[in-house]
C-alpha cells in the first residue's frame, strides 16, 4: 500500500485507467477553464468597455470599444462639465472570443456562406487542406520509409546518406517557398512541396534510427540460420521494428500539420489558412478560433484512430503494455511471435 501510494503520479508502474482517463479530461478542462475565466469574470482582465449609452461624450456611439482608462477619463470630463455620463460594460477584446461564442461558430461557420462568389465554404477549405497534407506526407513516405530503413539496416548506407540529411533538416522547409512555386507554379503543387520538405529529411533519421534499435541478437540469430540481404531486411528487421516506425509515422504526420498553414500561403493562398485570414478580415474571431480548433481536432482525432488501429495491427505490443511495464515491453517488441517464427524458419 505505501509503495502503491508513492507510486501515485506513475514513476515505475502504470497508472489505472481510471486516473488515466480523469487525466485525460482534466488537460483540456484547465486550459478551457482558464479561458471562461478570462472570458467571463470582468474583473480578471477586460482592458475594453463597450459603450452601451453614449451619454453626451462626442465621439462616443453604442457598441463601440474602447479602452478603460479613456472611457475613465471621459466620464471625469463629463461630470466635471456637468453633462449626461456615458455608460458600458467591461468587455475583452474583439481577439479574445469567448467559449460560447466559438462553440455557436463551429456550427454557424458551415452555414455561413462566403462573402464573396469566388470563396470557398469551409468545409471546402478544409477538405482542401485535407488533400494537400495527405499527398505531401504520402509523397515524402514513399521516399523517406525505405531510405530510413536502408540507413538504419546498412552503414554504408547511413554513412552516405546522412551527412547531408543531418545538414539539410535544419534548413526551414517555408525557406523554399519561392523556389517552389518558381519551379511548380502557384497552384497546389508548391504546397505539397513545402508538406514533403517538411517531413521527408526527418523521416529518414527518424526511423533510420529506430531500425537500428532492433536487438543484435536477433539478427545474428537470422544470420546463422541463413538469412541474408533483402531476405534478412523483409523476414527479420522490417517485423522487428515495423510497430515502432508505425508509431514514428504517427508523430511526423503530426509535424505535417504543423507545415500546413506556411504550405498554404505559398503560391496562391487556399484551404484552411484562407478561410482564416478571410475571417479575421471580417474580424470575425469566433470564426478564426473555431477553425484553429478544427486543425486540432481533426489532427487529434486522426491520431486516435491511428493509434486504435495500431492497438489492432500490432496486439503483442499492446498486451506487454498492459502486462510487463516499460522494459519488457522492449523485449516483447523485438521477439513477438511473428518474428519468432521468422528466425525459425531459415
Amino acid at each position: 500500500m505505501a509503495t502503491a501510494h508513492r507510486d501515485w503520479l506513475g514513476l515505475k508502474a502504470e497508472l489505472p485507467r481510471k486516473r488515466r482517463t480523469q487525466l485525460t479530461l482534466l488537460s483540456f478542462l484547465l486550459p478551457l477553464g482558464l479561458w471562461c475565466v478570462v472570458s467571463y469574470v470582468p474583473w480578471i482582465w477586460h482592458p475594453l468597455v463597450r459603450i452601451t449609452s453614449p451619454g453626451e461624450v462626442d465621439y462616443f456611439t453604442e457598441d463601440l470599444d474602447v479602452p478603460r482608462g479613456d472611457f475613465t477619463s471621459e466620464c471625469a470630463k463629463a461630470r466635471a462639465a456637468g453633462q449626461t455620463l456615458p455608460e458600458g460594460v467591461r468587455v475583452n477584446p474583439v481577439y479574445l472570443p469567448p467559449p460560447h461564442a466559438v462553440a455557436r461558430a463551429f456550427v454557424t461557420a458551415f452555414q455561413t456562406p462566403p462573402r464573396l462568389p469566388n470563396e470557398p465554404w469551409l468545409h471546402q477549405s478544409l477538405g482542401h487542406s485535407i488533400r494537400t497534407i495527405v499527398w505531401g506526407f504520402v509523397a515524402s513516405s514513399l521516399l523517406g520509409l525505405p531510405l530510413g530503413i536502408l540507413c538504419g539496416t546498412y552503414r554504408f548506407a547511413a554513412r552516405l546518406q546522412e551527412p547531408f540529411i543531418e545538414f539539410f533538416r535544419y534548413l526551414p522547409a517555408p525557406a523554399f517557398g519561392a523556389l517552389c512555386v518558381a519551379v511548380l507554379g502557384i497552384d497546389d503543387a508548391p504546397k505539397v512541396a513545402i508538406i514533403f520538405v517538411g517531413t521527408f529529411f526527418q523521416q529518414v533519421l527518424v526511423i533510420s534510427n529506430t531500425v537500428r534499435k532492433v536487438d543484435p541478437a536477433l539478427i545474428e540469430a537470422s544470420q546463422t540460420l541463413g538469412a541474408r540481404g533483402w531476405k534478412l531486411v523483409r523476414r527479420v528487421i522490417i517485423p522487428a521494428s515495423v510497430s515502432d516506425i508505425y508509431t514514428d509515422m504517427r508523430i511526423l504526420l503530426g509535424w505535417a500539420w504543423t507545415y500546413l498553414i506556411v504550405a498554404e500561403v505559398v503560391g496562391t493562398m487556399s484551404g484552411i489558412t484562407y478561410f482564416i485570414n478571410q475571417q479575421a478580415r471580417y474580424r470575425n474571431f469566433d470564426n478564426v478560433y473555431a477553425a484553429i480548433a478544427m486543425i486540432g481536432i481533426i489532427g487529434f482525432s486522426s491520431d486516435l484512430f491511428l493509434a486504435w488501429l495500431g492497438s489492432v495491427l500490432f496486439p503483442w505490443k499492446r498486451k506487454s503494455r498492459g502486462t510487463s511495464g516499460i522494459a519488457k515491453h522492449s523485449l516483447s517488441t523485438s521477439a513477438s511471435p511473428s518474428l519468432e517464427a521468422t528466425v525459425q524458419t531459415p
